[in-house]
């Protein structure tokens, strides 16, 4: 009964979204035609305020004015340190019950601070600490279950992110005075996230170094608009497939995008090699155009085990595509992804936070990043595919927005089989710097008469 019940559920927001689609596209009609007359440019006076981040020493970040004139270092690039610091701070209370009796009721705090030291427009330093949380663990409470009622202190000064980046060639001007040679060379070394194929193939937060070389051409091959090829070593705090850190686990990634007329093409190759965990070459090739009026993504990937197959370096196949299009007469975005995953696809590397690699299909399979509040069709890429089907609803000059989203999910092994979900989340935006956001879900599954459900208050603050 309960499968019949949430399968009505589900096809009833499919035909909302549809049905609000088309609504919207008479109600509306001639609304999105281009004014005739021209718009008059705003003045300074007559444009919003900036919003300054909290700290701003040596010049002020997006400011007017004069820029300082800086100094000149012993390669001849000129400085003009600035000094910036900002960050996100977000609070969230978060229930979740996933039809096992095992109730969750959390309140959990993050805080991301950043301090930029900007040198140039090309060279940069930039540290950043969590205060708030370390690893998939927050600060803040455990009220449900009264088994494990608890509150949780994670405070720490820990470093999640220290790396400087710049341009070899503006970095040491007096190497080509003229800028007639190709040596715009790209470099950054340090902690940073590093995420490639929308997070599918890899993202984490990782110790590496990386070299890129830009605006690449080919003399007489005049689709090739631009190119760039990236190559990458990690060598610390690399998480594998299942979220955990593999200690002394290295990373080798080659990195290349090419721009043409009609679309953006990557290739990426990454090989992770490990004694613990075991050795495993991933690799994805993705195409980003437009269809018509529509955007759309399609990708493959594939992971490879070197040597004997672990839970993190495995053989499989993983296929996703995507489209996104804008209704007639409105600014929404109506949005349809799918997946298949073959076999026991696995990703490079992983950070705690984000969960399987499939949370670019939809809000039903994307991580919170906050607490433990989970994905509710789940994000791990083991024989399974699935479904989502969106739209965004922008209202009050896009300070409120609404998305309402149905998907579906198959699993070929365990107990899972079938799971068809809702989702939905209103953000709110006051002031300048908070937004509150209203998270929800309800998930059937064939396996259990207990449907899944989520519910989160969360109220962010840009510093």
């Amino acid at each position: 009964m309960n499968q019949k019940i949430n399968m009505i559920i589900l096809q009833t927001v499919v035909g909302t979204i549809v049905a609000c689609s088309t609504f919207i596209a008479v109600a509306g009609e001639g609304s999105s035609s281009l004014p005739k007359e021209p718009t008059p440019y705003l003045s300074d006076a007559e444009l919003p305020p900036r919003t300054a981040p909290i700290l701003e020493l040596g010049g002020d970040f997006l400011g007017t004015g004069n820029i300082d004139p800086g100094f000149q270092i012993a390669t001849g690039a000129v400085w003009q340190p600035r000094l910036w610091v900002y960050g996100n701070f977000r609070s969230g209370i978060q229930r979740n019950d996933l039809g096992r009796g095992n109730d969750r009721v959390e309140w959990a705090n993050r805080l991301d601070l950043f301090g930029n030291l900007q040198l140039t427009g090309t060279e940069r330093l930039l540290v950043g600490i969590t205060p708030l949380h370390d690893d998939s663990n927050f600060s803040g409470k455990i009220i449900s279950p009264d088994s494990e009622e608890d509150t949780v202190d994670e405070l720490n000064l820990n470093i999640s992110t220290l790396f400087f980046e710049g341009d070899l060639a503006e970095l040491f001007p007096m190497w080509d005075v003229n800028d007639f040679t190709p040596n715009d060379i790209g470099f950054s070394v340090g902690r940073q996230n590093v995420q490639f194929q929308s997070g599918m193939v890899m993202n984490d937060t990782i110790d590496t170094v990386g070299i890129s070389k830009n605006n690449i051409r080919i003399p007489g091959f005049a689709p090739l608009v631009s190119a760039r090829a990236t190559f990458l070593y990690g060598w610390n705090g690399i998480h594998r497939d299942d979220n955990n850190d593999d200690d002394g686990a290295e990373l080798y990634g080659m990195f290349l995008q090419a721009d043409t007329f009609r679309r953006t093409m990557n290739l990426d190759v990454v090989y992770i090699d490990s004694d613990r965990n075991g050795d495993v070459i991933v690799a994805a090739l993705d195409s980003i155009q437009t269809i018509g009026k529509m955007s759309a993504t399609f990708r493959v990937a594939t992971s490879h085990a070197i040597g004997q197959e672990t839970r993190n370096a495995s053989d499989g196949q993983l296929i996703f595509g995507s489209l996104a299009w804008v209704p007639h007469y409105s600014h929404d975005n109506i949005y349809l992804a799918g997946f298949a995953a073959f076999e026991e696809y696995v990703s490079a590397a992983r950070d705690p936070l984000v969960g399987g690699a499939l949370g670019d299909t939809g809000i039903l399979f994307a991580g919170r990043g906050l607490g433990t509040y989970p994905a509710a069709l789940g994000n791990r890429t083991s024989n399974a595919y699935g479904v989502a089907l969106g739209r965004q609803f922008f209202f009050s000059n896009d300070r409120r927005q609404f998305i309402l989203e149905a998907g579906a999910r198959h699993d070929e092994v365990g107990n899972l089989n079938d799971s068809y979900g809702v989702g939905v989340r209103v953000q709110q935006a006051f002031g300048w710097r908070t937004i509150f956001q209203v998270d929800g879900f309800v998930v059937d599954r064939t396996d259990s008469g207990n449907p899944k459900t989520g519910v989160r208050f969360e109220v962010q603050v840009k510093l």
